[in-house]
Order: structure tokens, then sequence, then C-alpha cells
């Protein structure tokens, strides 16, 4: 039986240290809307929905492990959420004894105006940073855009 290498050390840190500078930018990033009226989580689901309108809704399993929690946590969100009138819960047409959940006109309108508030304000922060590191920023992005890709199931 053969075992795959291991990465070399270079590799492996620099791994590290691009998993530790995303976890903290997500924990900054949700903090950009912190007086807003939807929690990171909520808008996470609704985001989530968003990008899956074109599907049908998401299952609930789905939604749950995309969130990194557990079903019972994920309908909780969603059971919140469908109370603000902000998501619905349809039977799944492929297993009756399942729903799909899709985002209303109303979430979609929330999705928006989180989306305009924390773009605000993630611009007045790129806006102090030198061309040069704004340019560095651009030019890693699709990058970042296929590391995402490759991690998608």
């Amino acid at each position: 039986m053969s075992e795959e290498p291991l990465p070399d050390a270079g590799l492996l840190a620099l791994a590290g240290d691009f998993r530790e500078a995303l976890r903290h930018s997500i924990y900054l990033v949700r903090r950009l809307d912190a007086d807003g009226e939807l929690s990171a989580a909520q808008l996470s689901t609704l985001k989530m929905l968003l990008d899956a309108a074109d599907q049908g809704g998401v299952r609930v399993g789905e939604i749950a492990r995309n969130l990194g929690v557990k079903v019972p946590s994920a309908t909780e969100q969603i059971i919140k959420l469908e109370r603000a009138g902000l998501v619905r819960r349809d039977a799944d047409p492929a297993d009756s004894r399942a729903v799909r959940v899709n985002l209303t006109r109303e979430g979609h309108a929330a999705v928006d105006s989180a989306n305009e508030r924390r773009n605000a304000v993630m611009a007045g922060i790129l806006g102090s940073l030198t061309a040069a590191e704004r340019e560095a920023l651009a030019a890693a992005m699709p990058v970042i855009g296929r590391i995402n890709a490759s991690l998608q199931p």
C-alpha cells in the first residue's frame, strides 16, 4: 500500500497561515454589520438560499452542513427567518418527508440591504490601503476563487 507524500514544510506553513487569516477575516467581517437586524448566521443562511435560488431551495440538512451546525440549530434559525417572512419552507418534490427552504422577496431585499451596508464599510477600509495593496488584493481574488471552488463538494 503506497502512501501519499506529505506536503513540504513551507506549503504546510502557508496553508496554516492562510487558514488562520481566513478564520480571522471571517470573524471580523461578521462584525461589519453588528447593528444590522440579522445575525451573521441568519445572513449566511439567507445568502446560501440566494445562491441556490435557481435550484428550488435547499434542504435543512444541507443548510446545517454548510453552516457547520447540527440540524436542530439550523432548523431553529430557519424558524426565526420564516417568522420574519424572509424564508418559506416548501415540500420537496423528490421526497415527501423533506422540505426545501426558499428565500422570499423580503429575504432577498434583506440580503441586498445587508450587502450594501457591509460593502460600504469594507470600501472604507479598502480605501485606506495604498494603490499597490489594492492591486495586490485584486490580483489575489482569482486565486482565492479557485481555492473556494476546490473546497466545494
